[in-house]
């Protein structure tokens, strides 16, 4: 059974949007894996309602009183991510995931399909990391920002300052991706008004940060990871974590025993002030 629905994911997640494509249905539930949950409804600073799971640690890990909420990319919905958190909760971790709006169950917006992502998207995070805050007051929280979920992840580490951030395939360079999907795919690929500030965001990002990036990553190329970690400045603490995948294939790639058993150890260890 497990088996069949990790092919599932597999084929939900196969091939990065790079352009917004949003899916109303959740494919599973937490409780399709086993996982102790409940469902909550946040409410944003601009007043849209958003959907969310709050995922416990297995009881048969050790808590590690960590909060992660998962910032996923531009398809699908959270349920994408649902054994991203199983992975998580096996090693103690809580995690929050949720819905962008106009994804899943969220209050449904009209959203530009050849748009790499909203600015509102990272007023939906803000928002998240906010409730998981509420939820676990005495928690460490943090973002796992997944592709585009790496690029609001990092606009909202820039200004709410969580305890830690760590992202896949993230992109330093919008405009790259806009031209590469253009030369490659021959896709249109738009960018908010937002997008102008991006290029300052990654400096402002004082928490820790760990990066991860894919060897074999043409949408998003290791290089954008790798400068983030090098312009750092001295109290900024950043790692490298490169991994012999494409685009978003460092779990599947990390995968032992379990799911994304060493993805989650790498992150542990980063989290403890060693090397990922």
């Amino acid at each position: 059974m497990i088996r069949l629905l990790l092919l599932c994911l597999t084929l939900l997640a196969a091939g990065p949007a790079f352009a917004l494509r949003p899916v109303a249905a959740w494919w599973a539930k937490p409780d399709t894996l086993g996982l102790k949950y409940r469902q909550v409804e946040i409410t944003t600073a601009d007043q849209v309602k958003l959907v969310a799971w709050l995922i416990e640690p297995s009881p048969k890990a050790i808590d590690r009183h960590t909060t992660v909420v998962v910032a996923g990319g531009d398809a699908y919905n959270m349920s994408s991510n649902i054994y991203t958190a199983w992975a998580l909760a096996d090693a103690g971790y809580r995690s929050l995931l949720f819905d962008y709006r106009g994804f899943g169950h969220s209050q449904a917006v009209a959203l530009d399909p050849q748009r790499l992502y909203y600015d509102e998207f990272a007023t939906d995070l803000r928002a998240a990391l906010a409730e998981a805050r509420r939820a676990a007051p005495h928690d460490r929280v943090g973002i796992l920002g997944l592709s585009m979920g790496a690029i609001v992840g990092s606009q909202v580490a820039a200004r709410a300052r969580p305890d830690f951030l760590v992202t896949e395939g993230y992109a330093g360079n919008l405009t790259g991706i806009v031209a590469y999907q253009k030369a490659a795919n021959n896709k249109t690929v738009t960018l908010p008004a937002g997008a102008a500030a991006y290029p300052r965001v990654a400096a402002r990002v004082r928490c820790p940060w760990l990066l991860i990036a894919g060897t074999q990553d043409k949408n998003t190329p290791l290089a954008d990871s790798a400068a983030a970690v090098q312009t750092a400045r001295r109290k900024q603490h950043r790692q490298l974590l490169t991994v012999d995948c494409g685009h978003l294939g460092a779990q599947d790639k990390l995968t032992e025993r379990f799911f994304a058993e060493g993805y989650v150890r790498a992150i542990s260890r980063f989290l403890a002030g060693g090397t990922a």
